[in-house]
């Protein structure tokens, strides 16, 4: 029996590949010119961009756990849009970062086209400095 990949399967792979803090397995599921929409902090287009944002903080994390707790999806991997739930934590040093996040994953022909993730940035600043 052939699996078809859904919306929801490939962002849910693209979770876990943050979660084994492989950045290089993730980058290779977005699109060349992918937003990845950071919203309190800032967007950045395409892999290389992502990877100039993300690596050092996913690089120093020890862990990283991104738990999903409700995710939703609609159409297919030519057009689908998938949204989440989910509480990203991050492991530094002695301490766990936790964030709560809204994510919207866009997705075409196979690739995520955008990625927009909704956080308090006060929040996160201030488990950074503590």
């Amino acid at each position: 029996m052939t699996t078809i990949m859904t919306p929801g399967q490939l962002v849910s792979d693209f979770i876990s590949a943050f979660n084994n803090r492989d950045l290089d397995a993730a980058l290779a599921m977005v699109d060349d010119e992918c937003e990845y929409d950071n919203v309190p902090m800032g967007k950045v287009v395409g892999p290389e961009g992502m990877r100039a944002s993300l690596a050092p903080f996913i690089g120093g994390c020890d862990q990283v756990e991104w738990l999903v707790s409700h995710q939703v999806e609609s159409g297919s991997m030519h057009a689908g849009v998938v949204m989440n739930e989910r509480v990203d934590r991050f492991h530094l040093g002695d301490h766990w970062l936790e964030i709560a996040v809204a994510g919207l994953f866009v997705i075409r022909n196979g690739r995520i086209v955008l990625w927009r993730d909704y956080f308090d940035k006060q929040t996160f600043l201030d488990q950074m400095s503590a």
